[in-house]
């Protein structure tokens, strides 16, 4: 299914996510999934919450740099060869994948995608 994620860019020093985990706790919204990805300069936090638009604006009015995206949330089984199942109906319809995080818990993973295009995603993992 198609979902949106926040993307927030911030300075990879010591408590900056702290500030934007804080402030969106502040807003009454809860985090569901997160990756942070970091350089020497910077990080990006991409997280799934429960209230984009609420999380955004909240963010905004802080003074970050947010983005919201369109990604896929999946649910798939945590067994050998399932991710590469779903990477291969995607590599078929000519769907790139930029990134993917994730956890898998008591024999399911849920996954969250970048694709290039979200909806032909959907159309190829049904």
């Amino acid at each position: 299914m198609i979902i949106k994620q926040l993307s927030v860019f911030l300075e990879n020093a010591t408590g900056h996510f702290l500030g934007i985990s804080t402030c969106l706790g502040k807003a009454g919204v809860n985090i569901s999934a997160l990756s942070l990805a970091e350089t020497a300069e910077y990080g990006i936090a991409r997280m799934i919450v429960d209230d984009e638009k609420k999380g955004a604006e909240a963010l905004r009015e802080a003074g970050y740099n947010v983005n919201l995206a369109d990604v896929i949330g999946m649910n798939i089984p945590d067994a050998p060869g399932a991710l590469s199942e779903v990477l291969a109906k995607l590599a078929a319809g000519g769907v790139n994948v930029s990134y993917i995080y994730g956890y898998s818990s008591e024999g399911s993973a849920n996954l969250v995608l970048k694709v290039g295009d979200p909806e032909e995603a959907c159309k190829l993992l049904k």
